[in-house]
């Protein structure tokens, strides 16, 4: 990766409100998700993320997630079961035009079946765009 790339998910990863030492859990790794941002989000906590087996409270779940990755809803009620009272769910969904896009409806529709509310959306990388997911304040 050159330094400009480098620079470049650093800036995406802060974007995303992390601090060091932070818990971020990641969830549904696979070939397609983008590696710089990874490593620019671990750069950032100071630590690796743990995988989808950590058995401990996370801060921040990390969770990419394609159209044909099953029902959103049920992966989104997985993902907050490890999640810290205040703790933020991060959805990485592929861009518009992208294989696997899930529309900004759907997202919007799944998020308070699940129990969270949509806060923002940002592009992630050039391939992701990531939806902030808090539990509503009434449930803090």
């Amino acid at each position: 990766m050159t330094a400009a790339a480098e620079d470049e998910a650093r800036t995406r990863a802060s974007r995303l409100g992390l601090q060091p030492g932070l818990t971020v859990q990641e969830l549904g790794y696979d070939d397609d998700v983008d590696e710089d941002l990874r490593l620019a989000i671990e750069d950032v906590v100071g630590s690796e993320m743990v995988e989808e087996d950590f058995d401990d409270v996370v801060d921040v779940v990390l969770m990419w997630w394609r159209d044909d990755d099953g029902d959103l809803v049920d992966g989104l009620v997985d993902a907050i079961g490890p999640l810290a009272d205040h703790g933020v769910v991060w959805l990485m969904t592929p861009k518009p035009g992208r294989d696997g896009h899930i529309e900004a409806e759907d997202i919007a529709d799944a998020a308070p079946t699940a129990g969270l509310q949509q806060t923002s959306t940002i592009s992630a990388s050039p391939t992701w765009q990531g939806t902030r997911l808090v539990a509503p304040r009434a449930k803090r």
